[in-house]
């Protein structure tokens, strides 16, 4: 699917211009020209100046040819159950893991999305249990071992160490 520069430009001008409301709220330190609002707001207007070099990028594609003559334009894969199953998949197993990893922990939660994502790109069925079981025990371990991030146990946290 390609979507015209002009409405990503839009939707990032839109967010630019709500961080730069937001930050207004901040608090002021008394005595100091910068307050915490500064990187926040400096990003913002960088943003708005990006924003709008795509609002007018994808403005003036518009004018050249039919093939730019589209706002949103599906590309032959949308046509595909199997990719569009994937696309959804893709958005559907971080809905999973955000809702669940705190009950069901986060190796059991990552076995079970790194598999979902696995089965549906065609890795084979044979590595489809033990691949994403020890790629979760990995990211957990240089996570909650070496980097020191609280990952949920869930599940198995009468058996964690």
């Amino acid at each position: 699917m390609k979507v015209n520069d002009a409405i990503w430009g839009a939707l990032f001008l839109l967010l630019a211009v709500a961080i730069l409301i937001h930050i207004q709220t901040f608090p002021t330190i008394p005595g100091q020209n910068i307050g915490p609002a500064l990187f926040p707001g400096a990003i913002a207007v960088g943003l708005a100046v990006c924003a709008v070099i795509l609002i007018v990028k994808g403005l003036v594609l518009r004018t050249h040819g039919p093939e730019h003559a589209h706002w949103v334009r599906f590309e032959a894969w949308v046509r595909s159950p199997r990719h569009v199953l994937a696309f959804f998949l893709v958005i559907g197993v971080n809905i999973f893991y955000i809702l669940l990893v705190d009950t069901l922990g986060f190796i059991v939660t990552g076995t079970i999305y790194l598999a979902a994502l696995f089965a549906v790109f065609g890795v084979r069925a044979r590595w489809n249990l033990t691949l994403p079981l020890v790629i979760a025990l990995i990211i957990h371990y240089a996570f909650y071992k070496l980097l020191k991030v609280p990952l949920a146990w869930g599940l198995l946290q009468r058996i964690a160490w």
